[in-house]
C-alpha cells in the first residue's frame, strides 16, 4: 500500500513491535443514478480511503468514482500484516490508486526467533463492473522480507485492467535488495477459471543474473481483460515508442501478449520512475480502446 508519512513517522510502540500493524480495509462500490459510488466502507487498524473523486465527465454509463487509499503509518514492517477486499458491482466503475510508493522497510528481527515478515492480501472482486486497479510502486528496502499476494476474480461480464510495479533496493543510494527476499503472487480469475496464476520469487541470486533481472531494479506487469488482438498492436506499438524514448533500449525493456484473451505487457527497467510512466503510457492508449472512456489520470499523480 501506499504512504503519504516518512518513515520516520512510523513509531512502533511496544505492543507493535511484538505484533505488528494488523489492518483489513473492506471497499464496496455500486451504480447509482448515474454515478459510481462508495456504497459500503469498514476499516480496521491504518488502512483507509483518503477520499473519492470524480473527475470524468457523466455518461450513459455510470461516472467512475476514483479513490486513493491510503496507509497513515508510512511504511511496512516485519510483522504488519495488511488485507484489502474491494468489490465492485454490477454497472459500476472504480479506479483504485495511491497517493505515493508504498514503502517496505528492512526486517526487524526479535531477540530470539526468526525474523517476522510484512504480508499484504489483496481480494478485488469485479461482478459485471469495471475495475482499474492502478497503483503506484512499491519499494523495498534492502534486507526487506515481504509476502504480497493480490487476487483478482472477474464475473462475466467484467473489465479489468491493472497494473503491480516494484523497486527493489534504493537504487539512486546504489543499495540493492541485499539479503531481502520478496514473495510475490499474482491470480487473474473468471468464474471458476484461472487465466494467470503467478509466483514470484526474489532474492539475491536473481538481482544481477542474466537468468533473472539481469541488474534492473524496478519490475512490473500491466493487465487487461478482456482485451482484443488490436489491443495488443496498440499496446506493442505504444511499448516500442517507450522503450526507443530511453536512454539506451537496455534501461527499459517491455514485451507484450495476449492469452486467453488477457492482455499482458511485462516489463523491466533500471528506474522505477521510467517503467511507471511506460505504464501509464500504455495505459492512456489501451484505456479508449478497453473501455470507451478517455484517459484522465488520477490528480495525485500530478503532485
Amino acid at each position: 500500500m501506499s504512504a503519504v508519512v516518512d518513515a520516520g513517522t512510523h513509531t512502533a510502540t511496544g505492543a507493535h513491535m511484538a505484533e505488528g500493524w494488523q489492518a483489513r480495509l473492506e471497499l464496496r462500490f455500486e451504480a447509482e443514478a448515474g454515478r459510481t459510488r462508495l456504497a459500503h466502507q469498514r476499516h480496521h487498524g491504518p488502512l483507509l480511503v483518503q477520499r473519492v473523486f470524480y473527475p470524468e465527465p457523466a455518461s450513459l454509463a455510470a461516472q467512475p468514482a476514483h479513490a486513493y487509499l491510503l496507509h497513515p503509518p508510512g511504511g511496512v514492517v516485519s510483522g504488519d500484516q495488511l488485507q484489502l477486499d474491494v468489490e465492485v458491482r454490477c454497472g459500476a466503475h472504480a479506479l483504485l490508486t495511491t497517493p505515493a510508493a508504498g514503502k517496505y522497510y528492512r526486517r526487524v528481527r526479535p531477540d530470539s526467533g526468526a525474523a517476522r515478515v510484512a504480508r499484504l492480501t489483496q481480494t478485488l472482486r469485479v461482478s459485471g463492473g469495471v475495475l482499474e486497479w492502478l497503483p503506484q510502486e512499491n519499494i523495498f528496502y534492502p534486507d526487506t522480507a515481504v509476502q504480497l499476494c493480490t487476487q483478482v476474480r472477474l464475473d462475466d461480464g467484467a473489465r479489468f485492467i491493472g497494473w503491480e510495479i516494484g523497486c527493489l533496493g534504493l537504487p539512486a543510494s546504489q543499495a540493492t535488495l541485499g539479503d531481502g527476499t520478496v514473495r510475490q503472487a499474482f491470480e487473474l480469475w473468471r468464474g471458476d477459471a484461472p487465466l494467470l496464476l503467478e509466483r514470484l520469487n526474489i532474492d539475491r541470486s536473481c538481482l544481477a543474473a542474466r537468468w533473472g533481472l539481469a541488474g534492473h531494479t524496478a519490475l512490473g506487469t500491466w493487465l487487461a481483460f478482456p482485451a482484443t488482438e488490436r489491443a495488443l498492436s496498440l499496446a506493442r506499438t505504444a511499448a516500442a515508442v517507450t522503450a526507443g524514448a530511453a536512454v539506451n533500449c537496455a534501461d527499459t525493456m517491455l514485451a507484450c501478449t495476449l492469452v486467453d484473451g488477457v492482455l499482458s505487457c511485462r516489463g523491466t527497467a533500471c528506474r522505477a520512475d521510467r517503467l511507471k510512466q511506460a505504464f501509464i503510457d500504455l495505459w492512456r492508449v489501451l484505456r479508449p480502446e478497453l473501455l470507451g472512456r478517455a484517459a484522465i489520470a488520477p490528480r495525485i499523480w500530478a503532485t
